[in-house]
């Protein structure tokens, strides 16, 4: 440890994989957090006064940065997270992208335009927040807290990032790539830490909070800004996702969706489905068995092994040991076993093996489990089918798998989600399209193409080159 580190103010960030401690250092202190925002708010009538093609230059660089570096930001984000190489090395690829898409989007959703009126003209701009506080997650520590802070960038907001305190290597590297990119000073500020330094930030007197996390801190952030209708929050939370199969043939292409949907990243995705919904009888006993068998052949490795992995641990053994225990309890409520988790050979506590349980007629918690679990639900009729996709007070994605173009047609009409797909994974989405949910899954702000809308807001303006005698327009008035 070094020796001007404080002992008891500092955290690490651990390797899951392997145990290895790949970061440490100070969590900000409430002073250091406030200092960070005073920071932000000098910064930003300067940034937001600039020339729109500065900011654009400017993202531009940090584009250039992200692309140059990507090798090296990837791996550390597979050391922090445990993620494979593969998938971190896209993850680094929708950094980057999102640069591009987000210059777009602010073009089509909030940009300038004007119109001829009998007086002179009418105009929409759109004008920054101020100073915009973002809350990164642990599962895609650069890909998601990127998605709020070049979009709010290009708007004129500043920033100030504190990343998951699981990830502060990630959020270091993101803090080096903005300042190679010659970024102003003051405009994107990082703190690290944890509750505490997440706390100091909302109450440092922030014009904006983006936020990617549980269903639970975002009820929290609602509750906390009930009062203050200054602060703008867009909350992009989880989801308990349903995915339905219905009027499906062939059972080994449905359980790769499946498998794709529940397993991928070890199920830390917000849009992974957590339940499946089958026909009952012998066509969705077909269904849970080709998903068990595929199940059996994921790999399951550290992120730099040979053959490459599928997927890695959890973020930490604490994250495997509350996954577990919310298992073990719905199997102690009635839940019937039908593939156990468990620890996956001779590897660190925080891998589990993916689980597949049935919860039919089985009143189970409406909460969602961030593991590689998932619940299976048989019904009788297809429209009990998206009853039971319904029954959650989530709505981020769902999923039907059907060869029937007609169920589609009906599921489109009648589920309640942000994101639904028909015969593809329930985690497919795109930066070039909105991402966010109903309920406990959001709070009308989607994320993604539409992040420019929460980044700004409308200003209406009516105007006339000069000034002019108006009396013809005003009524009742004596002559």
């Amino acid at each position: 440890m070094s020796p001007h580190l404080d002992p008891m103010n500092t955290f690490k960030s651990i390797d899951p994989a392997t145990g290895e401690t790949v970061w440490e250092g100070a969590a900000a202190s409430p002073a250091e957090v406030q200092a960070a925002t005073d920071r932000a708010r000098d910064a930003f009538p300067d940034w937001a006064d600039r020339p729109r093609q500065d900011r654009i230059d400017t993202v531009k660089r940090y584009q250039a940065v992200l692309k140059e570096r990507a090798p090296q930001m990837a791996e550390a984000i597979s050391r922090e997270t445990g993620k494979a190489l593969w998938e971190t090395t896209a993850e680094l690829g929708a950094m980057a992208g999102k640069v591009d898409i987000s210059i777009r989007a602010y073009d089509e959703r909030t940009g300038e335009r004007t119109a001829d009126t009998a007086f002179g003209h009418a105009t929409l701009r759109h004008r920054p927040h101020g100073v915009a506080a973002v809350l990164g997650p642990f599962n895609f520590p650069g890909h998601l807290p990127n998605g709020h802070i070049v979009p709010a960038l290009l708007a004129g907001d500043t920033v100030v990032f504190k990343p998951s305190e699981e990830t502060p290597l990630t959020g270091q590297l993101m803090a080096e790539a903005f300042a190679e990119a010659d970024l102003p000073a003051g405009v994107v500020n990082v703190v690290q830490g944890g509750r505490d330094t997440g706390a100091a930030l909302l109450d440092s007197g922030i014009d904006a909070l983006m936020f990617t996390g549980s269903g639970a801190a975002g009820a929290h952030f609602r509750r906390k800004f009930a009062d203050d209708p200054h602060v703008i929050l867009a909350l992009e939370l989880g989801g308990n996702n349903p995915l339905v199969v219905w009027d499906a043939s062939d059972a080994e292409a449905v359980a790769g969706i499946v498998v794709q949907s529940a397993f991928v990243t070890t199920g830390q995705r917000c849009s992974c489905a957590r339940r499946l919904i089958v026909p009952e009888g012998p066509r969705g006993d077909a269904i849970v068995a080709a998903v068990e068998s595929m199940v059996d052949r994921l790999i399951l490795a550290p992120w730099n092994s040979t053959p490459e992995p599928y997927a890695g641990p959890l973020i930490s053994v604490k994250a495997a040991e509350g996954a577990l225990k919310a298992l073990q309890d719905r199997i102690d409520m009635g839940a019937r076993v039908i593939r156990a988790s468990g620890p996956v050979d001779n590897l660190p506590g925080a891998f589990v093996r993916p689980a597949i349980i049935d919860v039919t007629g089985v009143a189970v918690p409406d909460e969602e489990m961030f593991a590689p679990f998932l619940s299976v639900t048989r019904v009788a009729s297809f429209d009990a089918a998206i009853a039971e996709a319904n029954a959650t007070r989530y709505g981020l994605s769902a999923g039907l798998v059907s060869d029937d173009p007609a169920n589609w047609d009906r599921f489109i009409r009648r589920i309640r989600a942000g994101v639904v797909n028909f015969n593809r994974p329930t985690t497919g989405a795109a930066g070039d399209m909105p991402f966010g949910g109903l309920g406990a899954s959001g709070n009308h702000r989607p994320s993604a193409y539409y992040a420019a809308d929460y980044c700004a807001y409308p200003v209406a303006s009516f105007e006339a080159g000069a000034v002019k005698n108006i009396e013809s327009e005003i009524k009742g008035l004596r002559a």
